[in-house]
């Protein structure tokens, strides 16, 4: 099965028991009461599925999980200090990986449903599974620290699919952690989202506010995230496991387009809804919609320190998104205290959301912040 995972892509394969450990669910229900999972909701009302997968599935017998790579060609950390250029993440500047991950795993189940006269499902990522913890107990990697999956042949790079099956097939080794005394991924995190070792705190992961967060961001982390505007590759590019990853191993899907690579922040604050439709059809980056994104790049755009922006951020607080406006009111003062004093003139006293008005009230007339608001 091994050699038929492998021409489907998947270069990592191993296989997990039908049940984890009890202290898989014990650790996730402690990170689901302490709240650290922010809004997504959808991992509390499904806590006990997660936690196991003979309660999603009862007829499950092993879980074959499977790694892709998508080992980046250059270190995603060369734009950290270029602040006209947008930071996306990697795994976001290829094809969407749940179309590409989720075909194969489809093709190889059918496969196995086949050879083993058995019954299988397919999970990627959007279903109740603990996908780490399970790739742990199959032996493709150990949870580090950064709380991802590590790999000693490709680093942090992988994405995961599991195959849950009612065939009863011979468990590997679990995987032993080898993070040893290194913490270089909790120290880079630019907002101090680890409060220990294999513990996040997603309300404070850019990965997080970026993606998953739908309404305005902290004023505390706003000037943290710098021009990431899409995900957070910081805490896995560090990771010395790396040296280990090759990109040629990374599937042909997931090779970066060029346009995503490292794009000018100018050219994304003028994306309206069809603009951005087109430029990140068959990305992930499409799911969180033109709003959400172009809040992202007016944070990054106000953590920078083009000028040449300000006319581009002025339109957008008449955005009819009330997200995009409040984050252009940030931007705008970040940039030009001078211009926002101006257009909050003209502007506070007609604006009728109460989340912009918010924003216009957190700072004194030059543009500093007043108050803190969530």
């Amino acid at each position: 099965m091994q050699d038929r995972a492998k021409s489907e892509g998947f270069v990592a394969f191993g296989i997990a028991p039908g049940r984890l450990a009890p202290a898989a669910g014990v650790r996730l229900r402690q990170w689901l009461r302490e709240g650290l999972h922010g809004d997504m909701l959808w991992m509390e009302s499904r806590a006990d599925e997660r936690a196991n997968p003979d309660i999603l599935w009862p007829e499950v017998k092993s879980v074959v999980m499977l790694g892709m790579s998508y080992a980046p060609p250059q270190d995603p950390m060369v734009l950290a200090d270029q602040d006209t250029r947008a930071r996306i993440s990697v795994y976001a500047q290829g094809r969407d990986y749940h179309d590409v991950v989720k075909g194969a795993l489809k093709r190889l189940a059918g496969w196995l449903a086949h050879e083993a006269d058995a019954g299988v499902k397919v999970f990627v990522d959007t279903a109740p599974v603990m996908e780490k913890a399970l790739a742990q107990s199959a032996g493709l990697g150990w949870q580090g620290k950064h709380s991802n999956v590590v790999s000693r042949e490709h680093g942090s790079w992988l994405f995961l699919g599991a195959i849950y099956t009612t065939a009863e097939l011979e468990p590997a080794l679990p995987a032993e952690d080898s993070c040893g005394s290194c913490r270089l991924c909790q120290d880079i995190c630019p907002t101090n989202a680890f409060p220990a070792p294999y513990r996040l705190d997603a309300r404070r992961c850019i990965s997080y506010l970026t993606i998953e967060h739908k309404g305005p961001i902290d004023l505390e982390l706003r000037p943290l995230m710098g021009n990431h505007i899409y995900g957070c590759d910081d805490c896995l590019a560090v990771c010395p496991w790396n040296k280990f990853a090759e990109s040629a191993a990374a599937h042909k899907a997931f090779l970066p387009r060029a346009e995503l690579v490292a794009p000018q922040i100018a050219d994304l604050l003028t994306l309206d809804d069809a603009a951005f439709r087109q430029l990140f059809s068959g990305s992930p980056i499409k799911r969180i919609g033109r709003d959400r994104f172009v809040r992202n790049v007016l944070i990054a755009a106000g953590n920078g320190t083009d000028a040449g922006l300000i006319a581009k951020i002025e339109v957008l607080l008449a955005d009819p998104a009330p997200v995009v406006r409040g984050a252009a009111i940030w931007a705008l003062g970040r940039l030009s205290p001078e211009a926002f004093a101006q257009r909050r003139q003209d502007l506070f006293a007609v604006e009728q959301d109460a989340s912009v008005l918010a924003e216009w009230a957190a700072y004194d007339m030059n543009g500093s912040v007043r108050v803190r608001t969530t």
